[in-house]
């Protein structure tokens, strides 16, 4: 229950519905409910997942382009849930919802401020639209080998010397869950009438718990983007995106770009799995799953800071549930490989100096303690380096020289990573996760960039 309404799943109750009962199909997908497919992946996934994979063409289920039926209740649902204008669902991640925005909303030459920790679809998005990338430069922590926060006050004076941005786009929070002002930030973009996206990928639980911080659907935001497989409980590849309630965009336009970019043949599983992750954080069970994930982080926090050599990356505003931390004399990535051989332990991520770990509403507080017991016995132990170790997370300003657009178009050359120095790029180089650019084309390649290049013996360059 919640506000003394029922919780209702719109899209979830149809699907139960189709399979309780099933027709005889003449039509895709070509499997037939399970009978033609390959039976070790049969056994793996089980027939009953199988029965309900469909798209949105058939079974009276609705059509996602244009919203019909019981998508289109659930969408609404959705909106009404995250008090949003208008709720969107995407089947192919936050990618493409932001790939959707770019399309949507910016246009040839015109100028976008974006924070340099943006994931790089939102480039790719660029690309595709040949806007103008203008940089703000994250807070960095480079003990920690991560950006911080965006500065208000930096993006006022970016916006105060160029009257030509008209978009400013950020992402909230950061990977390892450090936040930024959206409030005073949403502020400074209508004073000097900018609007504003906030890529709010890893904070979809915000909505639903006081505990964490708050979302920037009600900070002033124009448009907001939730990637609601990542913590959410939905199943991979599900996000939403949603336009708020006093946002300057045109609604229309995102639903046109969302039709140019998505699917013609949905995932109903995958539509379902957003209407489902929605309608479990807003009744009483996931707020139940969302406040053991609070207190499993509160928890492993407080004991973690007992281990000696053991450090907790802590900003004073931070997503409790994400925890970075390193440890003395181990890469990330050593401290990973660690975890995994011995431990049987998969963390998030590794990077340059350590390890994100994830506080989820399906943790355990038993999985912690094995955790930090591991954490213990790594501690005691001398570890010589057995690998080498690799940059992972680029801090480096950018020096841009061509328009993204112009630059991934150009006429282009492989050359070896050695002879780049002074050249310019001409394609993305971005690790994922987190998905950080530590190049895009049209940006002198730097001395300080070939330690993240590890992986490249040639890279792709403008040709001379």
């Amino acid at each position: 229950m919640k506000n003394g309404k029922e919780i209702k799943a719109p899209l979830v109750e149809a699907m139960l519905k189709y399979k309780q009962n099933p027709m005889t199909g003449f039509h895709i997908p070509g499997h037939n409910r399970g009978e033609g497919v390959y039976p070790d992946f049969r056994n793996l996934i089980g027939f009953d997942t199988l029965k309900i994979d469909t798209t949105d063409e058939f079974d009276n289920l609705g059509t996602l382009h244009p919203e019909t039926g019981a998508i289109k209740e659930a969408q609404k649902t959705a909106s009404e849930t995250f008090n949003s204008k208008k709720t969107f669902f995407v089947t192919g991640g936050s990618t493409v919802a932001n790939l959707a925005l770019a399309f949507a909303y910016t246009n040839p030459n015109m100028e976008v401020l974006i924070g340099r920790n943006c994931h790089r679809s939102v480039l790719t998005g660029l690309i595709i639209s040949g806007a103008k990338v203008n940089w703000v430069i994250p807070k960095k922590h480079k003990d920690w080998a991560i950006f911080g926060n965006i500065e208000p006050a930096d993006i006022e004076e970016k916006l105060k010397h160029n009257r030509n941005i008209k978009l400013v786009w950020i992402t909230n929070p950061t990977y390892e869950g450090v936040v930024s002002d959206v409030k005073k930030i949403a502020e400074i973009c209508k004073r000097y009438k900018a609007s504003l996206i906030v890529d709010e990928a890893h904070g979809s639980l915000w909505n639903f718990s006081s505990k964490l911080p708050k979302s920037a659907l009600n900070l002033g935001a124009d448009a907001v983007v939730h990637s609601l497989h990542k913590t959410g409980g939905a199943m991979t590849q599900s996000s939403m995106l949603h336009i708020t309630k006093n946002s300057a965009f045109e609604e229309e336009k995102i639903t046109h770009a969302l039709k140019l970019l998505h699917t013609t043949s949905p995932s109903l599983l995958l539509l379902a799995s957003l209407d489902a992750a929605r309608a479990n954080l807003s009744g009483a069970s996931g707020k139940r799953m969302l406040e053991n994930a609070v207190r499993n982080a509160e928890y492993f926090r407080s004991e973690a800071k007992k281990i000696k050599k053991l450090h907790i990356f802590n900003e004073e505003n931070n997503d409790v549930t994400k925890i970075f931390i390193k440890m003395d004399n181990l890469t990330g990535l050593e401290l990973e490989k660690i975890l995994e051989d011995e431990f049987k332990i998969e963390i998030e991520s590794a990077s340059d100096e350590g390890i994100l770990i994830l506080s989820n509403i399906g943790g355990k507080k038993e999985e912690f303690e094995y955790l930090l017991n591991a954490l213990k016995k790594i501690s005691k132990k001398e570890h010589p380096h057995k690998s080498k170790k690799v940059k992972i997370m680029p801090l480096i300003d950018p020096e841009i020289v061509m328009n993204l657009r112009e630059a991934y178009f150009a006429p282009k050359e492989y050359i070896d990573k050695k002879d780049a120095v002074g050249r310019i790029s001409s394609e993305v180089v971005a690790l994922c996760p987190p998905g950080i650019s530590v190049l895009l084309p049209g940006e002198i390649i730097k001395k300080e960039h070939l330690p993240y290049l590890f992986s490249y013996e040639k890279i792709e360059v403008i040709k001379e």
